[in-house]
């Protein structure tokens, strides 16, 4: 009997999803995916196999894999992708796509990284790297309650003194959208895309938060033969509505998921839109 004929052991699993991210942009997608279903086969078979116990069988190596293993496999499936594809590591080291070669990963990018730590929280990446905050992705700051944050900032101007963008917190993506009356309020947004937010020029610290969404969009929710669904409606260039459906089951995460089309549909509207919740009869 070959080793073939052995199911492959976690360790083995892991590093296979360090080598798919080198393979190149052409076949890294629907090997990565491949992947993932084979996970999903693995744990589903480990499920049943736990709870039934071999009769009459010669001695096999254990085709269970933990379910934590399994995860944690999963969720560093889903970094690696997201590296690769967004292109965001920290302070957004690798800005533009297509990448021809992936980058070393060592256990200290792991440990430090807070889009591995936000994806084993649960949570699902932003399409497009997120502002930084000293160097770190700041996620807090897009997703966050809304509250102002005393933060380093400065206005750049252009050669015929026109504000056109700002540094904050040590990031210079930073666009000046429209400047607000009086000389120390501007409408800011990071690299043209997720919400605005208003800068209050100030020394020793400026102030920074976020904006009121600016367009409203219906979430409608129906319920047939006992399954209840939700859509979202978004307008067509021509003004006609689309239903956009949603993976939820209830009001909460259809919202969650709503932001999320919209993160990677309308990156430049992501954050800037609230929802009407809308009962279909």
């Amino acid at each position: 009997m070959t080793t073939s004929d052995f199911p492959l052991d976690g360790d083995e699993l892991m590093d296979f999803a360090g080598k798919i991210a080198q393979l190149p942009p052409t076949e890294a997608e629907w090997v990565e995916r491949l992947f993932q279903e084979c996970l999903r086969a693995r744990i589903s078979e480990g499920a049943l196999l736990a709870g039934q116990p071999a009769v009459n069988e010669p001695e096999m190596p254990s085709t269970n894999i933990d379910m934590e293993l399994a995860q944690a496999v999963l969720d560093a499936s889903e970094w690696l992708k997201t590296l690769w594809n967004v292109g965001y590591m920290g302070a957004g080291s690798f800005p533009a796509a297509p990448r021809s070669d992936f980058p070393q990963i060592e256990l200290e990018d792991v440990l430090q990284s807070s889009l591995f730590a936000r994806i084993r929280q649960g949570k699902r990446p932003l399409p497009f790297p997120p502002p930084t905050r000293n160097g770190l992705p700041w996620h807090d700051l897009v997703e966050g309650p809304g509250v102002p944050h005393d933060v380093a900032a400065e206005i750049v101007d252009n050669e015929e003194g026109l504000a056109i963008g700002a540094i904050i917190e040590g990031c210079a993506d930073w666009r000046v959208i429209e400047k607000v009356a009086g000389d120390d309020e501007y409408i800011v947004q990071h690299r043209g895309k997720g919400p605005l937010y208003r800068l209050c020029i100030d020394q020793p610290l400026s102030v920074l938060f976020r904006e009121q969404p600016r367009w409203m969009r219906r979430i409608r929710s129906q319920e047939r033969a006992g399954v209840r669904s939700f859509m979202l409606e978004w307008p067509r260039p021509d003004g006609s509505l689309r239903d956009v459906p949603l993976r939820a089951a209830t009001w909460e995460r259809a919202e969650a998921e709503a932001g999320h089309w919209i993160a990677a549909n309308s990156p430049e509207m992501y954050g800037q839109v609230s929802f009407e919740r809308v009962e279909a009869d």
